[in-house]
């Protein structure tokens, strides 16, 4: 992971124009290729971002990050203050809560929960970037992948686009649709996930648990 810390500006260019003007950010570069630029009053939220699959070419004083889409983040460099590069490693992924796992399993056992005439493949379908929460098939044997929380926000709209573009690259699978599954779902993640072509379905955990399974299971 690439740390900079620089006096910037910088232009988004596609369906929409923005503009930062300039000041003092934090550009985080990931291993993947995604950059983002974060300021200090916004939490984990960055101001503008570029998701993978992407490119960045450096020049002098100039960032130019641009996606399969042709969109750009143009970033104007004016001072660089730090550029640090580290290596973390292998992630071992996010541990789910008790509530999610479950909810997790309710699903696979009915999972015309989530699009009648659903089947399920496999729980934790494995990923080169972790493991695929869903994998299953609509009525016309199309693949579809399942991302579950038990909140839904925009980091797991985001996690579930990542998955999407992994996954269909695999001729096996491809064309491979998304399917962003949670109790409760915030309205920029439903907004963010139908541009993206992600279904929203919002899941009655109780319910489910009312219908669940007296089988014996192996997972």
């Amino acid at each position: 992971m690439r740390l900079v810390i620089a006096e910037c500006q910088v232009d988004y260019v596609g369906r929409l124009k923005a503009h930062l003007p300039l000041a003092r950010r934090l550009l985080l570069v990931k291993a993947d290729g995604s950059v983002s630029i974060h300021a200090d009053d916004r939490a984990y939220k960055p101001l503008m971002w570029m998701s993978p699959p992407c490119w960045t070419v450096e020049e002098a004083g100039t960032w130019t990050v641009t996606n399969k889409a042709g969109e750009q983040l143009v970033i104007s460099m004016d001072d660089v203050l730090s550029d640090s590069s580290h290596t973390l490693g292998v992630d071992p992924g996010l541990v789910k809560d008790g509530v999610e796992a479950h909810l997790q399993v309710l699903l696979a056992e009915h999972v015309q929960t989530l699009g009648a005439g659903f089947t399920l493949v496999r729980r934790e379908y494995p990923t080169a970037i972790g493991p695929v929460d869903l994998l299953c098939r609509d009525p016309a044997g199309a693949s579809v992948a399942v991302e579950i929380k038990r909140r839904g926000d925009i980091d797991g709209v985001e996690q579930l686009t990542r998955y999407l573009e992994l996954l269909n690259r695999d001729p096996l699978l491809a064309p491979v649709t998304g399917v962003f599954a949670a109790q409760q779902i915030k309205p920029q993640a439903r907004t963010l996930a139908t541009d993206r072509g992600i279904r929203c379905v919002t899941v009655d955990y109780e319910a489910l648990r009312g219908a669940e399974t007296t089988e014996m299971r192996l997972f």
